[in-house]
């Protein structure tokens, strides 16, 4: 027997389940798969969608339900435990939780309309009202606390202050980066061995100030190598390392390339290069 029924009406094949179930009287828990089945098929051939993913949700259905119909006429399936599963439990369970999902948006919106018929008026509260503080009073604020009590709190509380501060690094400086003028120290350390044509290494760097003197004079000394400027001898091993004028330079030194080439070899320009 044909349901008329429209597309519209049913959000989907479960919903239309649902109908066809509470139309037919039937318990959930015990579904008549072959006259559910019928009704659903002839369901179908009244549809008119050209929607193809709402007539698939449909037609996905109707394999399940054609598929639980065969389980149905052959014998029963026995799990672990020796009990016979049957075949419409796993629909089951979706149409409950579709049920329970459905009354539960009914119930939404009911509240929804009728929450539109509440009218709420804001506060009108006298700005002295608002202004208004409560008076402090001091005996009871300080209760059975005496000088004592509050200056055992009062050190407590700076000693927390006190294990907060590292003594360690509360005691750093300030890092202040140093400037050196290039030209200038490159002057100097030209004119320098220019003038005693022949001077001490150790001497040259023990006339620097700080340790950024003694690099960028290093960085200097390495370049007037590689140019050819001065040349670098040292008679023992540790010994001292004597700088003699060779040829005079003019223009300015670009550590940068020095630099460059010292993280890539540092021995570069200092040691004759190997035969092999």
């Amino acid at each position: 027997m044909a349901i008329p029924v429209k597309l519209e009406v049913f959000e989907g094949p479960l919903d239309l389940l649902l109908h066809l179930i509470e139309k037919n009287k039937v318990d959930i828990y015990d579904i008549p798969i072959a006259e559910i089945t019928q009704q659903y098929l002839e369901y179908i051939n009244q549809m008119h969608t050209d929607d193809m993913n709402v007539m698939s949700e449909f037609l996905v259905m109707a394999a399940t339900l054609l598929d639980i119909k065969c389980k149905m006429l052959l014998p029963p399936e026995v799990n672990e435990d020796g009990e016979e599963e049957d075949p419409r439990a796993e629909l089951v369970q979706k149409l409950l939780e579709y049920k329970m999902y459905k009354y539960m948006s009914y119930e939404l919106k009911d509240m929804q309309m009728g929450a539109e018929k509440y009218l709420y008026k804001k506060p009108t509260i006298p700005k002295e009202v608002l202004e208004y503080q409560a008076p402090i009073d001091y005996e009871e604020l300080v209760g059975d606390s005496t000088l004592q009590l509050l200056n055992e709190l009062f050190q407590s509380i700076m000693k927390r202050q006190e294990d907060k501060i590292d003594p360690v690094r509360s005691t750093f400086g300030k890092i202040q980066k140093e400037e050196i003028d290039l030209e200038k120290k490159q002057s100097y350390i030209f004119d320098y061995i220019e003038k005693n044509r022949k001077c001490s290494f150790r001497q040259l760097l023990e006339k620097q100030k700080s340790k950024m003197e003694v690099i960028v004079t290093f960085l200097i000394v390495l370049e007037l190598i590689k140019v050819g400027s001065v040349d670098v001898e040292q008679d023992d091993t540790f010994g001292e390392i004597n700088i003699t004028y060779k040829a005079p330079f003019s223009g300015v030194i670009d550590l940068s390339e020095t630099k460059k080439e010292e993280k890539e070899d540092p021995l570069a320009g200092v040691l004759p290069a190997s035969d092999t």
